[in-house]
């Protein structure tokens, strides 16, 4: 390699070693406080997803230990681990009918079923029953989402396929199942 085409390399290397530089800078810069590793000299305080800083954190007063939480008003599911960690979170479509909040178990399973809205749906997972209503998650196996009509009680809260399939794994026959507002 001839002398004037190392310098161009070397000074392209140079330039693209700066640019990342200055980049990498400004990201450190805008990292949100809760993201942030501590200053030096202070102590490292642990942020869970239970701080509420964290958009998809797992509800307060939501219990311990293993258990699947049921936000009524995010229309949103956690599956927590026995340690507490989030092993998957994912948004559902609420039934017409709501349990009352409070501490469950999943009662029974079926594989595949026609729902209450006449859509065969699969990974039924049922925990609570309202006046004769069955309340359980579920998912649809075209992957559509529920068309409710709100006169009509129906229990299925509907999940994608691949929620559906996690939470099958999960919450087995006696998983704590805690609804929350």
């Amino acid at each position: 390699m001839s002398g004037t085409s190392s310098a161009v390399v070397a000074g392209l290397t140079a330039a693209a070693l700066a640019t990342i530089g200055y980049l990498g800078h400004r990201a450190a810069m805008t990292v949100p406080d809760g993201l942030r590793p501590p200053a030096s000299g202070t102590a490292a305080v642990p942020k869970t997803l239970r701080d509420g800083n964290h958009p998809f954190a797992v509800p307060a007063r939501s219990g311990t230990g293993e258990r699947v939480v049921y936000s009524l008003g995010a229309d949103r599911v956690w599956l927590v681990g026995e340690g507490g960690e989030v092993r998957r979170t994912f948004g559902v479509s609420p039934s017409t009918v709501d349990p009352a909040p409070g501490t469950y178990r999943v009662t029974s399973r079926s594989g595949a079923v026609t729902g209450s809205d006449g859509v065969p749906v699969e990974h039924v997972v049922r925990f609570a029953s309202v006046d004769g209503t069955a309340i359980g998650f579920s998912a649809a196996v075209d992957g559509s989402a529920p068309q409710l009509a709100p006169e009509e009680r129906t229990g299925g809260i509907r999940e994608t396929r691949a929620d559906g399939a996690a939470m099958w794994e999960f919450a087995t026959i006696g998983q704590k199942v805690v609804v929350v507002r």
